[in-house]
């Protein structure tokens, strides 16, 4: 099954047939996916822990969740719930919508939602600077209006090719409780791996009106001997 997901990730960052080279960008494009397609390979069996907080301002309310976030063999994303703090409003209009959410996009296969050329138009705007390290600036376009894939930018490391910084708004949103979804995901390089270390949303609801929430990541760990067992075995 690993092996699977990884020839469609080769496949998604292969340019869009009759697309001919338009800037010095497209070397970078291409680093960039064969540093994402590389990451795959040991970004599986992973495990971290999360901290969802949220608030809805126009009712002045806010909640926290503390939970463990694990990523299976097969990149399923599953939570186990700690503990919660707060309103159960939050809790249940917002909080557990986003997992929702979140679960509902994995339906599909990984490489469908990939920020690829197979996916995306890319578009290279700018160098910057991110966390002390020099970046790639990259206006992404997807190609179709499809649930999970989002109008923004990415911030490609200049000396890994690995993503450190996504933002934008969802063109499809994934409930019709939401209006628009508006975010900025946050990674860090470690060990030559992009992690998630923070994602702040913002969204405008139907039923409660503008909801603020805040991500943060920690204690992240892959179990590498889980996930070269798995690799051997679906071989």
């Amino acid at each position: 099954m690993k092996v699977r997901a990884l020839l469609l990730m080769a496949v998604a960052c292969v340019p869009v047939a009759g697309e001919a080279p338009s800037s010095p960008g497209d070397a970078i494009v291409e680093n960039y996916c064969v540093a994402s397609r590389n990451q795959e390979q040991v970004l599986r069996a992973a495990s971290m822990d999360v901290e969802i907080a949220a608030s809805l301002p126009k009712l002045k309310k806010q909640g926290k969740l503390h939970a463990l976030r694990r990523i299976s063999a097969l990149g399923r994303i599953t939570y186990e719930k700690l503990r919660f703090e707060g309103d159960g409003t939050v809790k249940n209009q917002v909080i557990a919508r986003y997992l929702t959410a979140e679960a509902e996009s994995q339906k599909e296969q990984a490489p469908s939602l990939a920020v690829t050329p197979a996916n995306y138009k890319f578009k290279y705007k700018s160098r910057g600077m991110l966390d002390g390290r020099e970046a790639h600036i990259f206006q992404v376009t997807p190609r179709q209006k499809r649930q999970g894939l989002f109008r923004g930018e990415v911030w490609i490391d200049a000396s890994t090719y690995l993503r450190v910084q996504e933002s934008g708004y969802l063109v499809k949103t994934p409930s019709i409780f939401l209006k628009k979804v508006a975010f900025v995901r946050k990674y860090e390089i470690r060990d030559g791996i992009s992690v998630p270390r923070q994602v702040q949303s913002v969204v405008d609801t139907r039923l409660v009106g503008r909801a603020e929430l805040t991500i943060d990541f920690s204690n992240f760990s892959v179990d590498g001997a889980k996930s070269l067992a798995t690799d051997t075995d679906g071989q």
